[in-house]
């Protein structure tokens, strides 16, 4: 069979499944049925491919060419053409031919010639015969109708909305098949998009209108919109006009004009399977949950074509519409129009960049639309540092059961705030950020209250999410009722959300990603940021929940002691969420809450989108960190291959670099061809998804990612660093160095006396220790500790400021020597220590003296003992953690008659 041969099977099946009669011109009848369509049927200028007859007249004609031709298909359309001009052999009445279509087995692209300034457009298959009559029956086309939109009575719209409508009807009346709408959150997206369909079935004469969004709660907040809007040039409500449907079921009526579905739900429908309704309370935002099946495949309905549908309104268009979801809307033959408040690149490359409004939130403050923010910083030790514990018996608890258990550690362990609250939780950093939000609440933010603002909680996991909330009741003294989780994992979500955006309780909501995006909670007054964000367009969904204007007597109706309209809401930023870079996408991991387990598993069934591998490659990756050598052998004797080797074929498998080069390898050329870069990737994907189609392989690999625990830190507590307003942290510091240079001023003896150190015998540097001790005591009644005044040094110095370990008393001579100018730099005292410990040895191992390891260890024993205490004396080595080694008996044995030279110098050189 030739190729065009194998295009022209295919085309006679579609056209068959979409209701047209197939016949030879030998052995045609016409009136069959009411679509036929005859092949090779002979006129003026040759016979055309297919002649399609509606109610025995001849009304389109048909193109049909091999599957190569898809490249060049614009060409053909001259041929469409000259056909429909033709005559029609044996055919003496008039007729018009309006409907041309060029087809290969690939696609299918349509034009009517009664448009003006007709355009073709692609289309997912042919158009039923009865739509097509409808049309033939029509006064006029939509296309046409849309370019004359009566104006828009303004009456009661807002500027920007008034600009989105005008704008969307331009672009309708030109023909642009999809539009972007960009309005801030709170600024009447929803009522803008009624208002443009209400005019599209008006005055367009639309037949049906598809409203989609993003989870079952979004469709109900819009089926109630729909139902109250009243258009200004009616008396008769929109529900009174036409019919409205939010899709509960399998079935649409043919009566209504407007439908409200899920995205999840149409597909279903268009498949014409059932659908578990809790994935319809589930968000698929891209920075959140993410698609986390194959791509959705759609096949021709019947019942539905794709002529169903004259415009779909995307809600909350940053969301759904990527890879997985996107074939749901290019199956109908539909003008598309996306609202969201944040698009990103691939917004307004899927809208074409045809953004017919763009009111960003800066624009709505100003217009009185959204309220501004304040931003409130906590910076706490731990937050920004990490910690370390010393090895020893410690607190483990089970991820998912939450059980308990005291284990002895294998090792020490330093973690960083990356790994705060997944592989360690430090209740006392939690603890530390609750306490300073309730001291500065009704004091600081929120003076004139006398009820906690309704506050929404954004914690990175449910795990989190519950010490938080376990932290907030018992820090507040408040029950259940006060304080709740909002996520997809929680029974009744959505009673609960109603409960926080209508009732007194609960004034706290702790959530993970539920209520980040597209949900509308007007009392909201204050939001925590305890997770950092990279994505810049979900940091911005996420703050929108606080944007929201409510009127003061709506807002008493859950907080009664408000006493005028919400005019601003405040950040409080426990993180450094407002401060981090930010990114329009994230680089590798795309589907956060998809368990890795899930994302095996999706392998396993056939999954080789870039998102999956690249966020099952992150998490190999951070698997790969985690592991201890034995269970990194293991890894090779059951997997067969390295997990950072896993990881980086994952990677590779879209590395355009690395399909690029192995493509060279399959070429016959020197450069690769389209088809050998296509083989390259595919070979690339099938190796890197290789192991994971193993059940064993990937029962090993999640049991060795259960085995890893969360730590339980009770040993470091947390302290605050800084707690206040973004915009005072400068005015803050100054204030603290102020307040020091006068407590310097006021211990000016003492002072000078602590100089001695740098003068006088080391000898008397225990005197020295006691005398700072004592100083540093009289400091922390001014609520000024060694850490908070590093940090505000910091600030007002940062160039001359270094930022290190700073715990120790020793710290405070060093700010000391800062302040009145004996030094330009400002360096941790254990820096200075370290520095000098380096420099010191290097020396001594250059010369004769040639240190052992064990020596080493004895001198690095004493480096700290000077960090903490100034010097060390002979004495001291028969304490901790000297006497392990033997104390001083044993120092002398390491180092001989040499052992008090070494004490000596390693007290003059390491303090200099």
């Amino acid at each position: 069979m030739t190729p065009e041969q194998e295009a022209r099977t295919v085309i006679d099946e579609k056209l068959i499944q979409s209701g047209w009669t197939l016949q030879n011109v030998s052995h045609l009848n016409i009136l069959t049925s009411l679509g036929v369509a005859v092949r090779e049927f002979p006129t003026s200028t040759g016979p055309v491919d297919y002649a399609l007859f509606i109610d025995g007249e001849p009304v389109g004609v048909i193109e049909a060419k091999r599957s190569t031709a898809g490249e060049n298909i614009t060409v053909v359309e001259e041929q469409s053409a000259r056909y429909a001009n033709s005559t029609f052999k044996w055919i003496n009445r008039d007729y018009s031919i309006r409907f041309a279509y060029e087809a290969t087995d690939k696609l299918i692209k349509f034009t009517d010639y009664k448009d003006i300034k007709y355009r073709s457009r692609k289309v997912f298959s042919f158009h039923r015969p009865e739509h097509l009559q409808s049309l033939l029956a029509a006064p006029d086309t939509v296309r046409n109708n849309m370019k004359h939109f009566p104006e828009l009575d303004t009456t009661g719209f807002r500027d920007c909305q008034i600009a989105a409508i005008t704008n969307m009807d331009k672009s309708f009346s030109e023909n642009h098949p999809r539009a972007l709408v960009q309005m801030a959150t709170g600024a009447g997206k929803t009522f803008t998009a009624i208002t443009e369909a209400y005019r599209l079935l008006k005055y367009g004469k639309m037949n049906r209108i598809l409203f989609l969004v993003d989870t079952k709660s979004l469709g109900e907040q819009a089926e109630r919109e729909f139902l109250a809007y009243t258009p200004n040039d009616d008396t008769r409500s929109f529900s009174q006009l036409y019919g409205v449907r939010r899709l509960k079921s399998s079935y649409i009526p043919n009566d209504v004009q407007i439908c409200i579905s899920t995205i999840q739900r149409m597909y279903s429908i268009l498949k014409e399977e059932d659908i578990d309704e809790s994935t319809e309370e589930e968000s698929f935002n891209e920075y959140v949950t993410a698609d986390s099946k194959a791509p959705k495949e759609v096949v021709y309905n019947e019942k539905y074509p794709p002529e169903f549908f004259d415009c779909i309104i995307i809600d909350e268009c940053h969301r759904s519409i990527y890879n997985v979801w996107q074939q749901v809307l290019t199956y109908f033959d539909a003008f598309l129009v996306g609202l969201t408040a944040t698009p990103d690149k691939r917004t307004f490359a899927f809208f074409n960049e045809n953004v017919v409004s763009e009111y960003r939130r800066e624009q709505a403050i100003i217009d009185g639309v959204n309220v501004g923010e304040d931003i409130f910083l906590i910076e706490t030790e731990i937050s920004q540092k990490g910690g370390h514990i010393l090895k020893r018996y410690i607190e483990y608890r089970d991820r998912l059961s939450r059980e308990k258990r005291w284990e002895q550690m294998d090792e020490d362990i330093d973690y960083d705030k990356n790994k705060l609250d997944k592989d360690v939780v430090n209740p006392s950093q939690i603890r530390t950020i609750i306490k300073t939000y309730k001291d500065n609440l009704f004091t600081t933010l929120f003076p004139r209250r006398k009820e906690v603002p309704k506050t929404l909680i954004f914690a990175k996991t449910d795990s989190h999410a519950d010490d938080i909330i376990n932290i907030v009741r018992e820090e507040f003294g408040e029950g259940n009722e006060f304080c709740k989780k909002i996520t997809y994992s929680v029974e009744n979500a959505e009673g609960v959300l109603s409960s926080f955006r209508n009732d007194y309780y609960p004034r706290i909501a702790v959530t993970v990603d539920m209520i980040a995006t597209g949900t509308d909670v007007k009392p909201i007054e204050c939001l925590i940021f305890m997770r950092d964000v990279r994505s810049k367009n979900y940091f911005e969904q996420m703050v929108g929940r606080g944007t929201r204007t409510i009127g003061v007597e709506d807002l008493q109706k859950v907080t009664p002691s408000a006493t005028e309209n919400k005019d601003h809401f405040v950040i409080v930023d426990a993180v450094g969420v407002t401060k981090s870079k930010k990114s329009e996408t994230r680089s590798l991991e795309r589907k956060p809450t998809v368990s890795m387990k899930e994302l095996m598993m999706n392998v396993a069934l056939g999954d080789k989108s870039e998102d999956t591998l690249t966020s099952l490659a992150n998490r190999v990756s951070r698997l790969d960190k985690q592991m201890t050598e034995k269970e990194h052998k293991e890894f090779m004797k059951n997997v067969g291959v390295s997990a950072r080797n896993i990881a980086n074929n994952l990677l590779n498998a879209f590395d355009e670099d690395v399909i690029y080069d192995r493509a060279k390898t399959l070429a016959s050329d020197s450069i690769p061809s389209k088809k050998d870069i296509s083989v390259a990737h595919k070979e690339l994907v099938k190796e890197a998804t290789q192991p994971f189609f193993n059940p064993d392989t990937r029962d090993f690999i999640e049991n060795v990612r259960r085995s890893h625990d969360q730590v339980i830190d009770t040993v470091n507590l947390d302290s605050v660093i800084f707690a206040g307003f973004d915009s005072q942290k400068e005015e803050y510091a100054e204030k603290v160095i102020q307040t020091f240079k006068e407590f310097i001023e006021e211990n000016k003896d003492e002072i000078i006396a602590l100089r001695i150190i740098y003068n006088e015998s080391y000898k008397d540097r225990p005197m020295v220790i006691e005398k700072l001790k004592s100083l540093y005591n009289k400091l922390k009644k001014k609520n000024i500790t060694i850490e908070r005044l590093w940090d505000c040094y910091y600030i007002k110095y940062t160039d001359k400021v270094k930022r290190g370990t700073v715990a120790q008393l020793t710290d405070l001579i060093s700010i000391i020597r800062f302040e009145i100018g004996a030094t330009d730099e400002l360096i941790p005292f254990a820096n200075r220590v370290n520095q000098n410990f380096k420099d010191w040895t290097f020396k001594k191992n250059a010369g004769h003296t040639q240190f052992t390891e064990e020596q080493m260890e004895w001198l690095r024993l004493i480096k700290d003992h000077i960090i903490s205490s100034l010097s060390i004396l002979e004495e001291d080595l028969e304490y901790t953690p000297f006497d392990h080694k033997g104390g001083l008996l044993g120092f002398y044995e390491m180092f001989g008659n040499e052992y008090k030279n070494i004490i000596n110098e390693m007290n003059i050189a390491l303090v200099a």
